[in-house]
């Protein structure tokens, strides 16, 4: 449901934060000044006995220094009734006495018709589960315990049995007044190609795995197939309104919490292989659903964590599934944004390792998990001889064309480096003589990044120079303008997921509107308010190049919103090509200062200058409603006194 503009803050002001919580908590009136708002009890969300729970009435955010929960007015009812954002939200209003607005009806329509196919859904589940302990279901409980799975794990993950009937399932939902329309379009049934057929179950002598998405509904189910003549050993059900496989993760939504916790992510092949791994405590596990590594399968996985590991089977299949994954990833890598990759032994799956060695094995494969750049070698030259020059070219050729798939220019320079030292230690004379010439490697065999950049060069004043302060600012403004105006989410999420933020919590804020950002404007400020700070949200609009932007002065203008993150955003790509090249050429200075060096560098210095000018006025005021973000007057003198101090000359032909 959408809340109309200023609802909430008109909420906010309406309510007293430590009225609503005095209902659960008995403040300490020792330590609590309550004519100043600043009250203070035991916290209700954990057990204590002393004051720990802070509520600041003036600004309407509690805070726990035990637990560390917080959040705001609506956020306190959420948790404490246990009920979702607009039920919590609807409480305070009726005792605020403020009227509800009126629901959108085509958003009530669609939101009603997909809680319906999810109740559908649910009693499919139940249905399932209970034919598992079944008579019928009898083979299929020998067989999971055959597995190594315990009841226990069954009815964690909630395992089910479809039995070996045409229309158990169909004859089921309808006996409890379920229509046939709503059991087709959950894709439980199929409509049968015979005139007049009814239609007849999707699943049949199957043993039943439920898909939750994030939020537990169940959308989809995954079958695998008793009968070893089935034409579809496992079969996932067909796409709906509530499930697309290319975009859902089986064991979403607690590998998320478990994650985190600080568990680390493991991306496995199958429903059994992330069973077994969750039951032995490696509970932020995951598997696509039938299909290949997607995009959108790489952006839900970095959602929740940075570097996710790829855990696939010790065979030719597991490791073309890791090498399509690579040319899937390269494109989209970012700072901190990266892959894993833990390969089986061979002829193994993860839940084969944890049957026949147990946990302790598992975990010595993930620690041994391979960074990407390493994997991308591997492919490109194992059991292959590069004995010609010929052989060589095509091995460089074959690389070059993978690195630059790498739209970031930083980690397309540093994956450079990282070939260019196993290229190296490859075809090195030392290492051809018998030497050991393993530079770029480090204990036991694993590769480490070669540490190419030199002390003089990471303290040059021509790389920092204002590179970092720029794209902060620019970010920020991303930032806020998306906050601002919510709707435009659609049209940038893309680009926002891309945006490489240089600033720890512009990553943080990213991360959460990405999260919430199905929610309207002032339900998705109240959630980042909530989850990251009224302080953060509040020391990002209060900027003044942010204040002073249209985008922010006028929120809710898709027009303006949408301008100003294109041109925001084409900024912070041209500013970091351009520090590529300064810091590229820079390196390389600091090692052989050659005329070729010098006039690189001297290139990328003029077009950073002209770039610069383009941008710069007399002045250190923010203006960008007219001429875009300006550097200071000082920034800009003190990188010119660097660049005429070097002087550049173009080699010789």
């Amino acid at each position: 449901m959408s809340l109309p503009p200023g609802f909430l803050d008109e909420l906010r002001s309406r309510t007293s934060l430590s009225q609503v919580a005095g209902r659960k908590v008995m403040w300490d009136m020792r330590k609590s000044n309550q004519a100043k708002g600043d009250m203070w009890a035991p916290c209700p969300f954990h057990q204590e006995k002393t004051a720990s729970f802070h509520v600041d009435d003036r600004k309407g955010f509690y805070y726990c220094f035990g637990c560390h929960a917080k959040g705001d007015a609506i956020g306190f009812v959420k948790d404490t009734e246990n009920v979702d954002f607009m039920e919590a939200v609807r409480i305070l209003a009726a005792e605020a006495g403020m009227p509800m607005p009126e629901r959108d009806p085509q958003a009530q329509q669609k939101a009603d018709r997909r809680q319906q196919l999810a109740e559908v859904m649910e009693m499919a589940v139940q249905f399932f589960r209970l034919q598992l302990k079944m008579g019928a279901g009898a083979a299929a409980r020998d067989y999971l315990a055959g597995r190594g799975l315990a009841e226990a794990g069954q009815e964690r993950f909630e395992i089910g049995f479809a039995p070996a009937s045409w229309q158990a399932l169909l004859e089921h939902l309808t006996s409890k007044g379920v229509e046939e329309e709503l059991i087709l379009d959950c894709g439980l049934c199929r409509r049968s190609t015979k005139p007049g057929g009814r239609p007849y179950d999707a699943f049949r002598n199957r043993i039943m795995f439920p898909i939750r998405d994030p939020r537990g509904r169940c959308i989809a189910f995954g079958g695998r197939a008793m009968d070893p003549a089935d034409d579809a050993k496992y079969l996932n059900s067909q796409d709906t309104e509530l499930f697309d496989k290319s975009r859902v993760l089986y064991h979403h939504g607690p590998a998320r919490e478990a994650a985190g916790k600080g568990k680390p992510l493991i991306v496995a092949e199958g429903y059994m292989d992330v069973i077994a791994l969750a039951m032995a405590g490696f509970d932020a596990s995951v598997a696509p659903l039938g299909t290949a590594v997607t995009e959108h399968h790489l952006q839900l996985l970095w959602r929740i964590a940075d570097e996710p590991i790829i855990a696939l089977d010790g065979d030719g299949a597991g490791l073309r599934a890791a090498y399509r994954t690579i040319d899937v990833a390269l494109p989209l890598l970012e700072a901190g944004k990266s892959l894993r990759f833990a390969l089986m032994p061979e002829g193994m799956d993860p839940d084969d390792l944890l049957r026949a060695k147990g946990p302790v094995a598992v975990q010595e494969i993930l620690d041994r998990a391979l960074p990407m750049v390493q994997l991308l070698w591997q492919r490109e030259t194992e059991g292959r001889v590069f004995d010609s020059p010929e052989r060589r070219a095509s091995l460089d050729k074959a690389l070059r064309e993978k690195i630059m798939l790498i739209r970031d220019p930083s980690i397309r320079s540093h994956y450079g480096e990282a070939i260019k030292e196993l290229r190296w230690a490859l075809f090195s004379p030392r290492r051809q003589e018998g030497g050991s010439a393993r530079q770029g490697f480090g204990r036991g065999g694993r590769w480490q990044p070669p540490a190419s950049a030199r002390q003089t060069t990471r303290a040059s004043l021509l790389v920092a120079a204002g590179e970092g302060a720029h794209q902060r600012l620019r970010e920020a403004l991303i930032l806020a303008t998306v906050i601002c105006t919510p709707q435009v989410f659609d049209d940038v999420e893309g680009q926002l997921e891309g945006m490489t933020c240089s600033d720890p919590e512009h990553e943080r804020l990213r991360g959460l509107i990405l999260r919430h950002a199905g929610q309207a404007g002032e339900a998705l400020r109240a959630r980042l308010e909530a989850e990251a700070g009224g302080d953060a949200l509040e020391k990002l609009l209060s900027l003044p190049h942010v204040a002073l932007a249209p985008a922010v002065r006028r929120p809710g203008d898709p027009d303006i919103a949408r301008m100003t993150i294109a041109e925001e955003l084409s900024k912070l790509e041209a500013e970091r090509g351009l520090n590529a090249e300064v810091r590229e050429a820079a390196e390389d200075l600091a090692g052989v200062a050659d005329e070729a060096v010098t006039w690189r560098l001297g290139q990328a210095a003029e077009e950073r200058q002209r770039a610069l000018r383009s941008q710069t006025e007399d002045t250190t005021e923010y203006d960008l409603a007219e001429n875009g973000a300006r550097i200071s007057r000082d920034e800009r003198e003190r990188l010119e006194k660097l660049l005429n101090g070097i002087t550049f000359s173009k080699p010789a032909r």
